[in-house]
């Protein structure tokens, strides 16, 4: 039977590997996955274009961080990446907007199909794809400065005495403290606010909410608003930890709208819900468990595979095979999503 130094080393391993990576990409995927059902909730259409909306938000933010790098201002210990997001919000919603007025817009106004408008969004989405990369490249880039760590691995286990070390990295804590205070803001917003209150009736009722006076204009504005900064956000925290690749966002849109899906689209706390489903799911089943059982076994027990369900090229597998699985079942998600509550 394992001791408690082992368990100790086991539930250390698993937190270091599996607990915090999979909590920090689990807030990214919540933020990403609240703008695509905000705007499913209210304007009624699958926004293809949000993972490349992210992208271009978050392109923002690395062009303003090395302009205040190159002007020596910086954030001290924290990224100066957060001193960038308050004008790389104003200008990616500016641009959400223009979008939303020169494409989107257009088809509302002659009340077209929401697959019509579907089919916009992946036009949509080329062309934002298009402006990333002629700026940015395709290459890696990194952006993040300040303080690396929290908690080091080496300081760790010189505190402990333990045989595995547990490091926290800035960004990780970061995304989640950030997530917390933007989504509690959100949902404050959605339930306190009149204007909250108005997106919601218009969700629920676009006919209704003409009739009580509600501005259809202004809450397609408002909308747009927070996507943006949703999408925003949540773009430079997953660039900000892992690091910034354009094509990555395309790919990040498969698990943003599988976490979308399964709490309920059009439900944003489904939204919350489903984005760190399917991030610890996507992180367990691509993690090899290998030493994590050794210290749990008996010595001769000790396994010779990785133990691991799956490689990590194919973590979006996961997020497929749960969308397939709740299209198939629950339809409709875990909080039965169509309007925003």
């Amino acid at each position: 039977m394992p001791d408690a130094t082992d368990i100790l080393n086991a539930l250390v391993l698993m937190t270091n590997f599996v607990f915090v990576p999979a909590l920090a990409y689990g807030s990214q995927l919540a933020l990403g996955a609240l703008g695509v059902t905000l705007v499913f909730g209210i304007l009624r259409f699958a926004n293809f274009a949000h993972g490349d909306l992210m992208a271009f938000g978050t392109t923002i933010v690395i062009l303003i961080t090395w302009g205040l790098q190159a002007q020596g201002i910086t954030a001290g210990p924290v990224p100066t990446a957060l001193i960038a997001l308050v004008p790389a919000i104003l200008v990616t919603a500016v641009a959400a907007i223009l979008i939303d007025r020169s494409v989107f817009g257009f088809y509302r106004k002659r009340r077209a199909a929401p697959v019509v408008l579907v089919i916009a969004s992946v036009g949509v989405m080329f062309m934002l794809s298009a402006i990333v990369r002629f700026i940015m490249g395709t290459d890696d880039r990194r952006f993040t400065d300040g303080e690396r760590f929290i908690i080091r691995a080496r300081e760790f286990r010189e505190m402990t005495g333990l045989d595995e070390g547990l490091a926290i990295q800035t960004t990780q804590a970061l995304t989640v403290i950030v997530a917390i205070v933007t989504v509690t803001a959100l949902f404050i917003f959605l339930r306190r606010s009149r204007t909250g209150k108005a997106m919601r009736a218009y969700s629920d009722n676009e006919d209704l909410a003409l009739l009580s006076g509600i501005n259809p204009d202004r809450v397609v504005l408002i909308t747009w608003i927070i996507a943006a900064a949703l999408a925003t956000i949540a773009g430079a925290l997953y660039g900000l930890d892992k690091s910034f690749k354009p094509f990555t966002y395309f790919q990040l849109l498969l698990p943003i709208f599988a976490a979308a899906i399964l709490g309920g689209i059009g439900q944003p706390i489904g939204a919350v819900v489903g984005g760190y489903i399917v991030a610890f799911s996507e992180v367990m089943m691509t993690y090899a468990y290998k030493r994590f059982v050794t210290y749990l076994v008996p010595e001769n027990w000790a396994p010779e595979g990785l133990l691991q369900f799956l490689g990590t090229d194919y973590k979006f597998a996961v997020s497929f095979i749960i969308l397939v699985v709740v299209l198939l079942i629950r339809p409709t998600g875990i909080f039965r999503g169509a309007v925003i509550k």
